[in-house]
């Protein structure tokens, strides 16, 4: 099972300065966990403080020296992602070829290869993210938001989207817990992403299931 962990500094306690340690704190204890690939999201922070967070961030999984190489992602910029030192970024579907080509050549003039994730919500969404490595694809369960509690799409809808992503495997999103990652499984998902399941420790039961195929560079 890949083990996708999602950051969000604002849900740690503390002022700022104290999240921003926390989080890269965590994200050493992710690495050392067996955690596959970790998305810096923390999409309020200007660029200008993104990348030196993300750097922080990088440094402290590479030092975790786990016997599996955890991969970090940006949501943001390639060039905020590359200058991180972060093995490649985060898209929305809605980003479309030309935010994907742009990150391949920020890539490629670096001699890096580069790793895509992309947020799907929809069949229509599934299409436009061609060529990226895996797909998000959310939400699958109900799941808590800033504005209340978001409907998910289920597991019949999640296994329509791995059949159709094929070969491109499906992460599953949204309301993801200890508890109902098996039934993404199931589905076809090749992992699970989240946010909130990361924050505690019920992640580390799904650590000791065992490796899934990792997926393939862009």
């Amino acid at each position: 099972m890949l083990l996708y962990a999602i950051t969000s500094r604002r849900l740690l306690p503390g002022d700022e300065t104290a999240r921003r340690d926390r989080l890269v704190d965590l994200a050493r204890v992710w690495a050392r966990g067996g955690v596959d690939t970790i998305q810096v999201r923390e999409k309020d922070l200007p660029l200008g403080e993104l990348q030196p967070l993300a750097a922080r961030i990088v440094e402290a999984v590479h030092s975790a020296a786990a016997a599996v190489r955890t991969r970090v992602l940006v949501n943001g910029p390639a060039q905020v992602a590359l200058d991180a030192g972060a093995d490649g970024v985060h898209l929305h579907a809605d980003a479309g070829v030309a935010a994907l080509q742009a990150a391949q050549q920020a890539y490629a003039r670096a001699g890096r290869e580069l790793l895509v994730s992309a947020a799907c919500h929809s069949a229509d969404e599934i299409r436009r993210a061609a060529g990226a490595s895996m797909l998000l694809f959310s939400p699958v369960f109900e799941k808590v938001t800033g504005q209340g509690m978001s409907r998910g799409q289920g597991i019949a809808a999640l296994r329509a989207a791995v059949e159709q992503a094929q070969p491109t495997p499906v992460l599953a999103l949204g309301g993801v817990t200890e508890k109902n990652a098996a039934a993404c499984l199931q589905a076809g998902a090749v992992g699970i992403a989240a946010i909130r399941l990361f924050l505690g420790d019920a992640w580390r039961t799904l650590a000791d299931a065992g490796p899934a195929p990792r997926a393939a560079t862009a």
